[in-house]
């Protein structure tokens, strides 16, 4: 019984803790609320699903400043960021 719920617990939170990384999926708002760390993740799958290689830091730091300008103004919280005008 023991071991089931802690499967469930493990199955429900995920191993690492973290959330479930969704790229260009991701909300605005769940974006907003992430950390760097997680954002830069976030945006690395992002463009990698759009097929362009790895991003710099240039890149990274640009994309970023495009998703949290159109979240703040154009975008609502259930936007996805893929939606923000991006290289």
């Amino acid at each position: 019984m023991l071991a089931t719920a802690l499967t469930a617990t493990a199955l429900l939170t995920g191993c690492s803790g973290t959330v479930l990384n969704k790229g260009g999926d991701t909300t605005c708002q769940d974006f907003a609320a992430a950390d760097e760390k997680t954002q830069n993740e976030t945006l690395n799958k992002m463009l990698k699903d759009e097929g362009k290689n790895a991003p710099s830091n240039i890149e990274l730091s640009a994309t970023r400043a495009a998703v949290v300008g159109y979240c703040k103004t154009l975008g609502s919280p259930d936007t996805p960021i893929s939606k923000a005008p991006h290289l």
